[in-house]
């Protein structure tokens, strides 16, 4: 069977919902790497702008009102999705609640794909939020790829436009997407093969 040679689908998750939130800046900022690659289509699914419930029903019992409708804004998205980034910063050594609640909402959209991440914060960068995400992400079946983009002391890295001062985080995003790029072929064309195995 050929590979599948249509661009890659890249879901970008942007974490933080905080009012304030740094995140739009980053999330631009990654969205115009997107943009110049021809194997990538990207699409931005901000919780800020789609938020899940908070609430999960206990076991056997139905979900709150609303979720089906909020769900239905996020979930074929990511089941769409052949990869993923996602954009956190720290809090409190760790990522955001809102990204953990829009994980464990899902989980075979999970299934056989790689992540990404890129994290910002004070002097960790948001390390330590990656850190976690990884072990979350691999009890959902998700590879997770080795590089990073990292931003340090985060509001001092951007310029008033958006754009990084520091060309090495250009060199970095281009890694972690050349790389994120590799495995989203390797494991799409898998799955094309097979249903991956949970």
């Amino acid at each position: 069977m050929p590979a599948i040679t249509e661009p890659l689908r890249i879901a970008v998750l942007v974490g933080s919902t905080r009012e304030g939130r740094f995140a739009p800046v980053v999330t631009k900022w990654l969205s115009g790497h997107l943009g110049q690659r021809d194997d990538m289509r990207a699409d931005v699914v901000d919780l800020a702008e789609t938020p899940l419930p908070t609430v999960f029903p206990a076991f056997g019992q139905q979900p709150p009102p609303g979720t089906e409708e909020a769900l239905a804004l996020v979930t074929p998205r990511l089941a769409a999705a052949d990869a993923f980034v996602l954009v956190t910063p720290e809090y409190n050594h760790s990522y955001p609640a809102s990204l953990k609640n829009a994980i464990d909402w899902h989980n075979e959209q999970w299934h056989g794909k790689p992540i990404g991440f890129v994290s910002y914060g004070g002097l960790s960068g948001g390390l330590r939020a990656v850190e976690h995400l990884r072990l979350v992400m691999a009890e959902l079946n998700a590879m997770t790829i080795r590089n990073t983009v990292s931003f340090h002391d985060a509001w001092s890295r951007f310029d008033a436009d958006g754009s990084v001062k520091d060309p090495a985080a250009d060199t970095a995003a281009k890694a972690l997407l050349d790389q994120l790029a590799w495995w989203a072929h390797a494991l799409r064309d898998a799955r094309s093969v097979r249903p991956y195995a949970a």
